[in-house]
């Protein structure tokens, strides 16, 4: 993998991590007036900076697993059961 497929593929699942971490201990707002401009959905303390962090903790190590995994042959395109065959079968 090359620098610039590795990166991509870093800021998929660094975006698809922190859709998954976001709603990690996020309370709603008990009280909320409309008319204010308060929603009752609104989180109270979102913890932003802490989701950041963790989501590029936990990004960086799905991505070491997943870069572990293309460069191994364990699953493997070019060789093996899941080879293309071409048109002839062989």
């Amino acid at each position: 993998m090359d620098w610039f497929t590795g990166t991509i593929v870093y800021l998929l699942i660094w975006w698809t991590a922190l859709f998954a971490v976001l709603p990690i201990g996020t309370r709603p707002v008990e009280d909320a007036d409309p008319e204010a401009g308060g929603w009752r959905g609104a989180p109270q303390r979102p913890l932003l900076a802490r989701k950041l962090v963790g989501t590029t903790v936990l990004a960086a190590v799905l991505w070491l697993g997943a870069y572990a995994l293309i460069e191994s042959d364990l699953i493997s395109f070019r060789d093996g059961w899941l080879a293309y065959s071409g048109p002839s079968g062989r």
